[in-house]
């Protein structure tokens, strides 16, 4: 294959990189808004096309692994694939965290909400802003773009532990609310996951540029 030809193999892996985020973003923001809206119709789509987030990673690794086999990449080049594998695995657990929110949707029914969802939605919004600039950053190879989406992961942390303790009060007031409660912990948790993968994501464009791996800010797998 000629340079060309392989350069051009490498922008298709990376725009189906892009493909699979989009993917994923839209099953966050529909899961978070199946549960404001209490719509277990879009809940069960989220959980139904969960599946196709899984086979569109498969089909990015088959590619990653044929382009290994076949090209013998160096530099840069084995570093970018190696770098879309790693970040296929984190794309496609956010979509089993959206998948998990819509769950929770589906097992609150149609039981009211304990309390206006206000941090959550907000928690979604941030990690949502999170991964788009992440994947931006890998595709630009931009490491002070992805610098900055390691370090905006201390706000979702910090929401995730205002909701908790929020919760958690809760329980305590009223034992009736304890399961509602629990349910809204695991969405927050979610969320808070989502963001931790997006930080994995800038830390993979930091590689692709620097060949180093290594935290960045307060990033945690």
């Amino acid at each position: 294959m000629t340079r060309v030809g392989f350069d051009h193999d490498l922008k298709h892996l990376q725009d189906e990189l892009l493909e699979l985020g989009s993917m994923v973003e839209k099953a966050v923001i529909r899961a978070v808004d199946s549960l404001k809206r209490r719509d277990l119709t879009l809940a069960r789509t989220v959980v139904d096309e969960d599946k196709l987030i899984n086979a569109k990673r498969f089909a990015i690794e088959e590619t990653c692994l044929k382009l290994l086999a076949t090209q013998q990449p160096m530099a840069q080049d084995l570093r970018i694939i190696v770098a879309v594998l790693h970040t296929t695995v984190d794309l496609e657990r956010m979509g089993d965290h959206a998948e998990g929110i819509a769950r929770v949707s589906i097992r609150i029914g149609d039981d009211p909400l304990i309390k206006p969802l206000i941090d959550i939605p907000r928690m979604m919004e941030l990690a949502v802003s999170m991964l788009r600039r992440a994947l931006d950053s890998f595709i630009h190879r931009d490491t002070a773009a992805a610098t900055r989406v390691c370090n905006d992961d201390d706000e979702i942390d910090n929401l995730n532990d205002q909701i908790y303790r929020e919760l958690l009060t809760y329980m305590l007031q009223d034992p009736r609310k304890i399961t509602q409660a629990t349910y809204l912990t695991w969405v927050a948790h979610n969320l808070e996951r989502i963001a931790d993968r997006s930080t994995n994501i800038a830390e993979q464009a930091v590689f692709v540029v620097t060949g180093k791996r290594e935290e960045i800010g307060s990033s945690k797998y």
